[in-house]
């Protein structure tokens, strides 16, 4: 990260994340990428999840991103975008996957997502994490089909894993990310967030989900199986780490009382321990 365009308090939540570890084994230059697109990332989600600012004001403030990143793709001052100059001039990052990941937030400032159809959260995937691994593929250096294809199952897997980990800490918050299809497909009653994940039949939606989960990884992982050009290890980290998240919260079932599956640092460099010799 660069500190003179990183907030103090972002390089350090920056560092001290799971992420931080796995892009280190990236060249220099691409992992400073990575942090200033997780960066921007963080600061952009921390709009949509402020449970103190009300939903004008944190409208105002994703705006605010677009004009700044108007301003950075026009040469001018770029303000809070600043983090991100370095990152855009190397890799010919594109905007609108920028403008993608602001859209994806404003969707939950613009009201408490529950249940939504599975378009609806098939386009929430889309831009709050492939959105992400579109900017991501650029940096780790893939041709553009091998890695829009990656960019679009592994992000999908990736957000469905962390919907179906983190289902109670977004109840507590209003929010209900399994889709409508699979609730109502369960027998389930679209009451209250509290109400739905207090119903034992939420494991057999959950269920439901999962499986697209898995057949987003099945994909993600036969792109990289093929080996196209660029610095694979970073997402193949990604990979192994969360589909293991996913078959460890899927063996513990979803009915309630729930457990949270987390991934220890010391877990994740052994993992890319394991796939810097195996690769």
């Amino acid at each position: 990260m660069n500190p003179d365009t990183t907030p103090a308090a972002l390089q350090a939540q920056v560092s001290g994340s799971s992420f931080y570890a796995g892009m280190r084994v990236l060249p220099r230059a691409e992992r400073e990428a990575m942090y200033a697109i997780y960066g921007f990332c963080r600061m952009v989600d921390d709009i949509a999840d402020d449970d103190v600012g009300d939903r004008p004001s944190r409208a105002v403030a994703l705006d605010r991103w677009r004009h700044d990143l108007d301003a950075l793709y026009a040469g001018r001052d770029p303000g809070q975008a600043a983090l991100l100059v370095e990152a855009v001039a190397r890799f010919a990052l594109r905007r609108e996957d920028f403008e993608a990941v602001i859209d994806g937030m404003a969707m939950d400032v613009a009201r408490d997502i529950r249940w939504p159809a599975m378009a609806e959260l098939d386009l929430y995937c889309d831009r709050v994490a492939s959105a992400v691994g579109r900017l991501s593929v650029r940096v780790f250096g893939m041709d553009e089909a091998p890695g829009i294809a990656l960019a679009y199952d592994l992000g999908r897997a990736l957000q469905l894993t962390n919907i179906l980990r983190d289902i109670d800490e977004d109840a507590a918050i209003g929010r209900v990310y399994l889709p409508e299809e699979a609730l109502t497909g369960a027998g389930i009653a679209l009451t209250t967030p509290m109400d739905v994940m207090a119903d034992p039949r939420v494991d057999a939606a959950c269920r439901t989900v999962a499986q697209v989960a898995h057949a987003h990884y099945a994909k993600a992982h036969a792109v990289l199986a093929s080996r196209p050009r660029g610095h694979l290890l970073a997402p193949r980290l990604m990979e192994a780490v969360y589909s293991k998240v996913l078959a460890r919260t899927e063996a513990l079932g979803w009915a309630p009382p729930r457990r949270r599956v987390t991934m220890s640092k010391p877990a994740l460099l052994w993992t890319v321990a394991r796939l810097m010799v195996t690769r």
